[in-house]
């Protein structure tokens, strides 16, 4: 974490990424609510990646509907309500599948950045 004076240039999540990052998020940290899954990947991107509410929450549920998460309510260490959220089996699966591509994606924009 930057120190206090220190100003963080923050970046948006880049597109296609967020249900990784998220998938991940779970799958290293076990159940978390919306706000710490969001804080865990701020944390982690050492304050690159800011995940909006706008964002987190609609591709929570989308997740949900999709199968790839789960989700029960539960009352978080300030004794506020708050749904708690877990990878599930085909979250694994989409997780494995979307490293993978990322890799296959990345990988190309570093082939056309290193071409002459």
């Amino acid at each position: 974490m930057p120190a206090k004076h220190e100003t963080v240039e923050r970046d948006e999540i880049p597109p296609g990424t967020l249900y990784m990052l998220i998938l991940k998020t779970l799958a290293r940290s076990g159940e978390l609510h919306g706000y710490e899954i969001a804080s865990t990947i701020q944390a982690i991107s050492q304050d690159v990646l800011q995940v909006e509410e706008g964002s987190l929450y609609p591709a929570l549920q989308r997740m949900l509907i999709k199968g790839w998460v789960t989700a029960e309510w539960g009352v978080t260490r300030g004794n506020r309500r708050a749904r708690y959220y877990r990878i599930a089996k085909l979250g694994r699966k989409q997780l494995a599948a979307e490293v993978l591509q990322f890799d296959r994606v990345i990988g190309a924009i570093q082939r056309v950045l290193q071409a002459g």
